[in-house]
């Protein structure tokens, strides 16, 4: 099969296309992340050319087709504790936390596939065993999510990952799955996961004390960003913090957060 070639007209179309599904900006000179993600699509609905894929998708009569088009087009990087001061922070809230009897409640606001969630859990399960902790990790990709529930991932993406929870939490992938880890049950029981489009109205999750939203930012315009941090710090308590991309800020964005080091906020 001869790779169908995306015109700069129907690449346009596309980044309009995933700015209304997910609120995601897509920088000019991506045509070939387009193609690349998309020609399967094409291949498999016998399509001519990438307008007729999104006539396709705007169309409706594969509703199912618009969630594999932002799962294939929406960018998931990760790997366990990125960004290890946020982990320290989290490990000494948690101290604070099991002090005070006080119960922790932490959100991956976009966890990928999962590590983010499951580093944050191995921390609260050091610092508060079995005790009132709980992680919600939500994304807009279900195809991650999926990745994310089965807890299975390449062991070059633990190379953070500190040696003695390697040890405790995870299990080595031994013969056919040499080379990879899996999370143990009990650690992955504590760990929900949900679909959830972060510029859409928030369905009940409750409040938290801490938020991941890290490295999200990036691809959203100025009022998308005012729009996603001003619903998420209502989910987040009094005194709370909120943790962002160290290549990210909430200058121009929140006045309701105070910084309290580069990438840390905390809720007045």
């Amino acid at each position: 099969m001869s790779l169908i070639t995306i015109t700069d007209r129907e690449f346009s179309q596309f980044q309009r296309f995933i700015y209304e599904a997910a609120g995601i900006f897509m920088a000019n000179g991506k045509q070939a992340l387009v193609s690349g993600r998309l020609a399967k699509r094409l291949a498999h609905y016998q399509l001519a050319s990438y307008s007729d894929y999104l006539r396709l998708l705007e169309s409706r009569t594969q509703p199912a087709e618009l969630q594999v088009a932002v799962d294939l087009l929406t960018t998931n990087e990760t790997y366990f504790f990125r960004e290890p001061k946020h982990f320290k922070l989290l490990a000494e809230l948690a101290q604070e936390a099991r002090a005070r009897g006080r119960a922790l409640r932490v959100w991956s606001a976009a966890c990928s596939s999962g590590e983010e969630p499951y580093s944050i859990a191995m921390v609260l399960a050091d610092v508060l065993g079995d005790g009132a902790w709980e992680v919600l990790g939500t994304d807009i990709s279900t195809r991650v999510l999926e990745r994310a529930r089965c807890g299975h991932y390449p062991m070059e993406r633990a190379s953070q990952l500190p040696q003695a929870y390697l040890k405790r939490f995870c299990l080595k992938g031994q013969q056919r799955e040499a080379g990879t880890l899996l999370i143990e049950r009990a650690l992955r029981a504590r760990v929900q996961f949900q679909h959830l489009n972060l510029n859409e109205p928030l369905p009940k999750l409750g409040s938290f004390d801490v938020i991941f939203l890290r490295n999200v930012m990036i691809y959203f315009n100025l009022e998308t960003k005012r729009q996603v941090v001003a619903r998420l710090l209502n989910q987040l308590k009094p005194g709370g913090h909120l943790l962002i991309g160290h290549s990210e800020t909430l200058n121009d964005i929140c006045d309701t957060v105070q910084a309290v080091a580069p990438s840390i906020y905390r809720k007045s």
